[in-house]
């Protein structure tokens, strides 16, 4: 009968640790593969999102397709650092900024979201082919495309789109 208890024993202990083993790698493929949630850090994305912001990103979506115009995306450029950033442009458009108004193919851009802080003119680009144009919406405040230390964006680099805010409670829903 000790026996019995023993092995009963050792064997709930084996389904114990299956389990575990089930549920960490399941949710190992959901990070690496389908969802990741960040934190918002740096005021770049006001007022669209602040600081500590939480947030769902979709990683799946652009598996199978590509960011648009208005996306809001998560770009990583190294093991510590993400960016938040909106999708201005896509490969082969222009992109300028007259007095505060970005246009895009040489029309401007309806941007009811930005910050309204002023922020300077940029020359006249063309997203080269397989890249994007990406900005924040606190033009006045934000590391973007117009800037060498981001440049335009590479596919690769971007991880995926911004989906739902799910902190602070208040500030809850799809983004």
């Amino acid at each position: 009968m000790k026996e019995d208890q023993e092995s009963k024993g050792n064997l709930e202990l084996k389904e114990w640790i299956q389990s575990a083993v089930i549920a960490i790698v399941l949710a190992f493929i959901i990070k690496m593969f389908l969802f990741d949630f960040v934190m918002v850090q740096g005021s770049s994305m006001f007022p669209t999102l602040v600081e500590g912001d939480r947030l769902i990103v979709n990683k799946i979506g652009y598996t199978i397709g590509e960011p648009d115009y208005g996306d809001i995306v998560i770009l990583s450029y190294s093991d510590s650092v993400e960016y938040v950033k909106r999708v201005i442009g896509k490969g082969g458009d222009t992109i300028e900024i007259k007095d505060m108004v970005v246009y895009r193919n040489g029309e401007p851009l309806s941007e009811d979201y930005i910050n309204t802080d002023s922020y300077e003119d940029f020359s006249e680009v063309t997203v080269p082919t397989g890249t994007y144009f990406v900005m924040g919406d606190n033009r006045a405040n934000s590391s973007d495309s117009r800037y060498q230390s981001l440049g335009f964006v590479e596919r690769d680099a971007i991880d995926g789109k911004v989906i739902f805010r799910i902190w602070p409670l208040s500030e809850i829903g799809l983004v």
